[in-house]
C-alpha cells in the first residue's frame, strides 16, 4: 500500500464518502442477507442458500461467483454439524477478498526513468465520466505533490476538448491541445516533448470514447502506444480503463474487448453511488485478471478515491 493510500484509509471521511457510495450495494448484500433470518447463529438450510445464491446474483457479483460462494458453504456443511449464517457471512466476504486481490497489476510506473514524465492514458467508451474522471485524477495527482500536465487526444468527439479545458484550468493543469479532428497521436507526441521539456510529473492523456466494435479507433490507440514507447521508453505506464458501474454485467463487454487492444494496468470504476450493483467490482477483477484501481464515488473533485478491497468489503458485507 502506498503512504498515500495508507494515510487516506485513516481519514474518517473516505470511509464516510464511501460507506455512503455503496449504501445501495450494501443494502442488496449486508441487509439482505441479514434479513435471509433473524439469528446470524441459526443453522443454515437449503431454502436459505438458494435465497443467498439470489442475493449475490442481484448485487451483480456474477453468476459463477454466486454458485462458488453457494459450493462453498455446502463443502463447510459437510465437513461439520452445521453452518451458521453468521458463518455464512465470513465464507462470503472471505471469497470476495480473495478475488478483489488477486490480479497482479501492469503498471509500469515503479520501474520507468524517473527523469522522464510518468504517462497515464485512460481509455473507454462515451458516456462512462472518462473526462470528469481525469479531472479527479489530475487532482489526485497534484495532492500526491506531483506536476500535472493533461493532453487533449480525444480530438473526435465535439467540446471533448473544451471539456478537458475546464478541467485544466479547475486543477490549475497545464493542457497540450489541438484544433477538432486532429491526428491523437500527433496531439500525443506534442504533450510528451511538452512534458518532457519542462520535467513535467505526469501526463494524463485523454483518448476519443472508443466503442468496443470500432477496429478504426482501436487501431489509433495502438498508434499512440507505439509513439509513446518510442519517445519514452516504458510508456504508458498505465492504461486506465473507466467503466460506468450503472451499466453492470454490459461493461464486462467493453472492458474485455479493450484489454485485447491495450495492456490495461487498471480499472476505474465510476458512479458507484448511482448504483445497487457495486458487486460488479467483483466480476470484473474475476473476468478480466486486471485490479480495480479508483473508484468514483461522486461529483466532487475529490471523490475519486484509491480501491482498498478491504474496506469495500467492510462496508458492503460486514462479518
Amino acid at each position: 500500500m502506498s503512504i498515500f493510500n495508507y494515510n487516506q484509509q485513516r481519514d474518517k471521511g473516505y470511509f464516510s464518502r464511501l460507506g455512503e457510495a455503496l449504501k445501495g450495494t450494501r443494502e442488496d448484500l449486508s441487509w439482505k442477507l441479514q434479513q435471509v433470518s433473524g439469528k446470524a447463529e441459526s443453522r443454515i438450510s437449503e431454502d436459505q442458500l438458494e435465497d443467498i445464491e439470489e442475493i449475490l446474483i442481484g448485487a451483480d457479483i456474477g453468476v459463477s461467483t454466486a454458485m462458488e460462494i453457494v459450493d462453498l458453504i455446502k463443502e463447510e456443511t459437510i465437513s461439520r454439524r452445521y453452518v451458521t449464517l453468521g458463518e455464512c457471512r465470513r465464507i462470503i466476504r472471505r471469497k470476495l477478498h480473495d478475488i478483489l486481490v488477486a490480479p497482479i497489476s501492469d503498471s509500469k510506473v515503479e520501474s520507468r526513468d524517473p527523469s522522464t514524465p510518468e504517462l497515464v492514458m485512460v481509455v473507454g467508451v462515451n458516456g462512462v465520466g472518462k473526462t470528469t474522471t481525469i479531472g479527479k485524477l489530475a487532482a489526485l495527482r497534484q495532492r500526491e505533490g506531483k506536476s500535472v500536465m493533461l493532453c487533449a487526444s480525444d480530438t473526435f468527439r465535439a467540446a471533448a476538448v473544451e471539456q478537458l479545458d475546464i478541467w485544466a484550468e479547475r486543477t490549475g493543469s497545464e493542457i497540450v491541445k489541438q484544433a477538432a479532428g486532429a491526428d491523437p497521436a500527433a496531439v500525443l507526441f506534442d504533450a510528451l516533448s511538452s512534458a518532457k521539456s519542462r520535467s513535467t510529473d505526469c501526463l494524463i492523456a485523454d483518448t476519443a470514447g472508443r466503442l468496443h466494435n470500432k477496429a478504426n479507433l482501436m487501431q489509433e490507440l495502438e498508434k499512440m502506444c507505439r509513439i509513446a514507447s518510442r519517445e519514452v521508453p516504458g510508456a504508458p505506464h498505465e492504461i486506465f480503463l473507466v467503466l460506468d458501474a450503472t451499466t453492470g454485467q454490459n461493461g464486462l463487454q467493453q472492458a474485455s474487448e479493450f484489454a485485447k487492444v491495450a495492456g490495461i494496468s487498471g480499472i476505474i470504476v465510476t458512479k458507484l453511488d448511482g448504483t445497487a450493483k457495486g458487486g460488479i467490482l467483483v466480476s470484473i477483477v474475476k473476468d478480466l485478471d486486471i485490479p480495480v484501481r479508483y473508484i468514483g464515488v461522486g461529483e466532487k473533485v475529490e471523490d475519486l478515491l484509491e480501491f482498498d478491497p478491504e474496506a469495500f468489503l467492510d462496508t458492503i458485507i460486514a462479518e
